[in-house]
Order: structure tokens, then C-alpha cells, then sequence
């Protein structure tokens, strides 16, 4: 592989790339990103290939100099978004996406749709009035979306440098070497108002301006990849999925800062996107890419991996850099800050993933082109991984300000087994609202300033949507639990005050509560929201407060009537067998583990509630409907 000396041969390979490109008459996409894989798309993946051969189709896995004419292309991809819907094979150049594939349609979709153009419309999405959609861009759930970050994912070969560069890949390194002064980089970056997507929001621009204005002559570019909120992938796919564009936004950030170092910082827990960052990095430094004087300009860059342990706590700045050096992940007092004093103690420019992403296209195509999108102070786009009660879950990517309404029915397809209830926004890490219909909120422009102003956060972009079977003191418990165990243990408020409001949301939850445990509940999170010593545990308590202001008639019902509307604290709930619907069948008693229903023939039952552990197997089991919750 031939090394890339200077700006005019990155033109070259970037044409001669897309020649070979163009040479494919067809590219199959089988989508590799780690929720197809767990579905079986490598199996897909490694069937279509073989029959291929067995057919002597003319196929290549991987772009080469000057392929021969009429070729078929086949490539493992990153994640295609769709995750409901996998996994997924996206053919080009027609756009067509097959669905929930299965090894045994390969030779069907080889000889109907690549060796012919006929669309197998079994395999297509279908709608829930039954209207197929062939092609992907017709889709509601790609229609809607507007992808800058997520743009190659699902449409190259994740593990291709050649790929990327045929697409442009590199170009914004090139201009930022050759054109541009690390100033005007960084006034390029602040024009454009991108801030920050891992969380707080906190303009990008800035923080690279302070860096740079350090006169300490090595610094650092540190990536945030931990990603730890429940229900969160944006990172992970974006890692898997196109593992260049990140590369080429760190190198970017070295060049406006006067940084010579990068690491990536990923747990462990990912080792589809630790495995092709590791083949980016090789592929980019045998293209002289990354390393000493990238495209002869004397400019120096490399980037590591670090691999964490899965610590929650690792998602904060300061934590995520001692865990690098090869301490326990513990947060310190600010200031300083990691731009003065960050990784090894020197100046260090620290972004998340998406961040990164969103670099080499505002260099590309300008600040003015990003501002286009979103409202004032919220410009561009932000990815959200879209799950919970809601039809079509996946990775999604929508202008900053776009209304939550549209997030959820637009593109999710609407609230799946009940009516809309509430909607988790943005994990622990960066806060959590529980969002009742009754305050308008399905109309809230989804950015960070519109979603401050109700106490809420986008934080990484965890997004979990919830019906009306969904207990929201539950929910509170959840999210307490998950931050009471993620605590690092370093400060008394997030140690031992996490600790406490989840024994008082367990007593509510299992009976036990009184009005009493809300007042302390909420003496509590004030506390710890304004002593505790980091980002993450001043959010801790964010679940509780947000589901006791809109939800707080659910937690009177815990604590006074000792039920559970949602019917969903076993403690709270008693089965009971209605004797007019009941047929005697003995069905119910025959089930049940305990043996908590007796009765005879053809006569009522009843249940012991003493006995009952309240599993629901006999609701499940009965065709009658006689038995309910009360």
C-alpha cells in the first residue's frame, strides 16, 4: 500500500478510488454494525460470498486500482440505523434495503435482484397499513432524518481507508495543513456553533481556542468513546461504522491546537468498534496519514486506543484521562481544567465521539453550510438511539430544534403497547426528564437550550420512550440503582446520598413508603445536586426530581393508597379472579408455581394473596380474561 506524500496525491487516489468505485455495477451492503451481527448478517455476509463464487460472479470485497468492468461489490458496512428492522442488506446504486434477512433468502435476493433487478417485496420495510417502501430514502424513518455525523455509515465498507477516500475522506486534513491557520481552524469550528454532543453542550471552538493558547509545547486530543447511558450507541456505531471520520476530525483538532497525540478512549465492552478503530489507525498510518509529516507537510500525528473497563464514572473528563494514565477512574476538583491541565497534566483537547464527526464537514463545506441547521446557539445535528416503547427503534439523526412529536411518530412510527407516557431524554450522565403529554412537551424543539429551560438535558442522546404500562417511580429506581452502583465512591454526597434515595424509592416501590420518604427524597437531591464533586454525580438525582414534578400524583398513589397505577410494583399489585367470568376451567391453578389458586370443576376460583408472588402467569394463561390486577 503506497504511501500518500502530498495534497495532489490524495486528489489522485481520491479519483482513481472512485473509478474503481463506479466499476461496481452493484454493491451489496450487509450491514455490520453490532446489532446485525448479533442477528447473524456475518453469516449473511460470508453465504452471500459463496454462492458468488459458486456462480463465478465477478465480486470484490475490497476497493483496488483499477478493477475490472461489470463487478459486483460486496462489503460488510457500519450500522444502517434500522436496528428494529434487522438484520439489513442495503443494495446500490438503486437503494434498495432488504430487511430482517435470513440466510436462506441469499440465493433468492442473488439471483432476483443482483444478477437481475427484480425487488423481492417479502424483504422490504412494509408499513403498518402494509405499503412497502423498496427503497431506503423513501423510508419515514431515513426520510425524516438529516445525516451529517452518521453520513457514511451503512453506505461504505467500514473497514475501507480506499472507500473513505474516494468519498472525500481526508480532504478536510488537507485543507486545514494547506490552507488554513490553526486560527482560522478554530474561528471556522466557532462560527459555526458547534458544541459539544457528548452532554453539556459547551462550544467546541472555545475549548479548542483555549487549548491552543497554552504555552506548554505538548498537548493532547483525547476522544470520549466510553459511552455508558442505558440505551445508548450513537459512539459504539459511529466507532464501527466509520472509524475515519473520527480519525480525520482528531487529526484536524491536533492541527488547530498544536497537538501531536491523540487517544481514543473506548470500553472494552465494544469490540466491534475497537477492532475496526484498530484497522483505521494501521490503514491510515501505511497511507502516511497519520504519523510523522502527514501529506509532506511536516505536520506530525498519531492516535491510541485506551480501553476502559466499563466504569460509568469514565465518561467524565477527568476520570476518563486518569484511567489513561493508568489510575482508578476517579473525577478531581475543577478547576483546573482539562484544557490547562488535562491528560499527564498538560493541556488536552477532550471531545466525544459525534463531536469529531461533525469536524471534517464543517472544514469541508463551512460554517455558514452548518448554521443552516438548527436554531440560533443550536446549530447542526445531533444523533440520537432512538428505543423503549416505540415501533421502529435505531440510530437516528435529526436537525438540532426538531420537535420531540416528530422524533417519536414521524420517524419512530409511534408509541408501541399503550398510549405515550413519558420519554427518557439523554441517560444519567446528562440528566433525565420524564416528559408528561399534559405540559406540551411532544412539541419541544429537541436542543439544548429548549430542553434546559425544562430541566432537562440532551446529554450523550439516549433516548427511551415509555407507554402507560411504565411505572414512573419505577423508572426513578431504575436510573437511581444504575448511578448508586456506577458511583466511583470518591465524595460522601454521590456515595451515600445515591445509596439512601434508592433504599427510599425501594421502600416506596415494595410498600413501604409515606409522605414522609418524598420529602426526604427531595431534600436529598437538592443536596446532592449542588455538593457532590462531578458532572455526573450533581445529575444523579435528575430521575427522581423530574419524575416527582410531573409525575407526582404516582408517587402519592405508592405511599397513601399503597397501589401502583401502572400495575407494575409487584408488591402493590393483588390478583384477583372475577367469579362472573371465571369457568371453573382449572387452567389458572394448574399454572400457577406456588399454588396459590384453588378451586374445583367447572366453579369459581380464587386466589390466596398471601401466597400469590404476583408472576402473572395465570392473566397470561387464562382465556377468559377473569383475572386482573387491582
Amino acid at each position: 500500500m503506497s504511501i500518500i506524500r502530498s495534497r495532489e496525491e490524495l486528489n489522485q487516489k481520491q479519483q482513481e478510488f472512485a473509478r474503481a468505485l463506479k466499476a461496481q455495477r452493484k454493491q451489496i451492503l450487509v450491514c455490520g454494525g453490532t446489532g446485525c451481527v448479533a442477528g447473524g448478517s456475518l453469516k449473511i455476509y460470508a453465504r452471500l460470498q459463496e454462492l458468488m463464487a459458486q456462480q463465478k460472479i465477478p465480486c470484490v470485497v475490497r476497493l483496488e486500482k483499477d478493477p475490472e468492468d461489470d463487478v459486483i461489490g460486496l462489503k460488510k458496512s457500519g450500522c444502517h440505523g434500522f436496528c428494529e428492522k434487522g438484520p439489513l442488506i442495503r443494495i446500490d446504486p438503486a437503494g434498495i434495503l432488504y430487511t430482517k434477512v435470513k440466510v436462506e433468502d441469499c440465493e433468492e435476493i442473488i439471483e432476483k435482484t443482483i444478477l437481475g433487478d427484480e425487488v423481492i417485496e417479502r424483504l422490504v420495510y412494509h408499513d403498518l397499513n402494509g405499503v412497502p417502501f423498496s427503497k431506503q430514502d423513501d423510508i419515514p424513518f431515513y426520510k425524516n432524518q438529516t445525516r451529517i455525523a452518521l453520513e457514511h455509515c451503512g453506505k461504505l465498507n467500514a473497514e475501507s481507508i480506499a472507500e473513505y477516500i474516494a468519498e472525500g475522506g481526508y480532504q478536510a486534513v488537507a485543507k486545514a495543513l494547506f490552507d488554513m491557520t490553526p486560527e482560522e481552524i478554530i474561528n471556522e469550528i466557532t462560527e459555526s456553533a458547534l458544541r459539544g454532543r457528548g452532554g453539556g453542550g459547551f462550544p467546541t471552538g472555545r475549548k479548542w481556542a483555549q487549548v491552543l493558547r497554552q504555552t506548554e509545547p505538548e498537548k493532547y486530543v483525547v476522544c470520549n468513546g466510553d459511552e455508558g447511558d442505558p440505551g445508548a450507541f450513537m459512539d459504539r456505531s459511529m466507532m464501527e461504522g466509520d472509524p475515519h471520520k473520527l480519525l480525520e476530525g482528531m487529526i484536524i483538532a491536533g492541527i488547530a491546537t498544536k497537538a501531536h497525540t491523540g487517544y481514543i478512549y473506548v470500553r472494552a465492552e465494544y469490540p466491534l468498534a475497537v477492532e475496526r478503530l484498530k484497522i483505521a489507525i494501521e490503514k491510515a498510518r501505511e497511507r502516511g496519514l497519520l504519523g510523522d509529516n502527514i501529506l509532506g507537510s511536516g505536520f506530525a500525528f498519531d492516535v491510541r486506543i485506551s480501553q476502559g473497563a466499563g466504569a460509568f464514572v469514565c465518561g467524565e473528563g477527568s476520570a476518563l484521562t486518569t484511567s489513561i494514565e493508568g489510575n482508578r477512574g476517579m473525577p478531581r476538583v475543577k478547576p483546573p481544567r482539562t484544557v490547562e491541565h488535562g491528560l499527564f497534566d498538560k493541556p488536552t483537547v477532550l471531545n466525544n465521539v459525534e463531536t469529531f464527526c461533525n469536524v471534517a464537514p464543517i472544514i469541508n463545506k463551512g460554517a455558514e453550510w452548518y448554521r443552516q441547521f438548527g436554531p440560533d446557539g443550536n446549530h447542526g445535528t445531533k444523533a440520537f438511539a432512538l428505543t423503549g416503547n416505540v415501533v421502529n427503534t435505531g440510530l437516528i439523526e435529526v436537525p438540532m430544534g426538531t420537535k420531540l412529536r416528530e422524533v417519536i411518530f414521524d420517524i419512530g412510527g409511534g408509541v408501541k403497547g399503550g398510549e405515550f407516557k413519558a420519554v427518557q431524554i439523554g441517560g444519567p450522565s446528562g440528566g433525565c426528564l420524564c416528559i408528561s403529554p399534559t405540559e406540551n412537551h411532544l412539541d419541544l424543539n429537541m436542543d439544548f437550550d429548549s430542553l434546559k429551560k425544562v430541566g432537562a438535558m440532551i446529554g450523550s442522546g439516549g433516548l427511551v420512550v415509555m407507554n402507560d404500562h411504565n411505572c414512573m417511580v419505577e423508572v426513578a429506581r431504575f436510573f437511581m440503582q444504575f448511578t448508586q452502583n456506577e458511583s466511583c465512591g470518591k465524595c460522601v454526597p454521590c456515595r451515600e446520598g445515591t445509596k439512601r434515595m434508592l433504599e427510599l424509592l425501594t421502600d416506596i416501590t415494595e410498600g413501604r413508603g409515606t409522605m414522609e420518604h418524598i420529602s426526604i427524597l427531595e431534600e436529598l437531591a437538592d443536596t446532592i445536586s449542588n455538593t457532590a464533586l462531578c458532572g455526573l454525580g450533581k445529575t444523579a438525582a435528575s430521575p427522581v426530581v423530574s419524575t416527582l414534578k410531573y409525575f407526582r400524583d404516582e408517587y402519592i398513589a405508592h405511599v397513601v393508597d399503597h397501589k401502583c397505577p401502572a400495575g407494575q410494583c409487584k408488591a402493590l399489585v393483588n390478583l384477583k379472579i372475577d367469579p362472573e367470568k371465571c369457568k371453573g376451567c382449572t387452567k389458572c391453578a394448574r399454572m400457577c408455581p406456588v399454588g396459590a389458586i384453588t378451586g374445583t370443576v367447572k366453579q369459581p376460583h380464587v386466589i390466596n394473596t398471601e401466597t400469590c408472588i404476583k408472576c402473572g402467569t395465570c392473566i397470561e394463561g387464562c382465556h377468559f380474561g377473569a383475572i386482573s390486577q387491582e
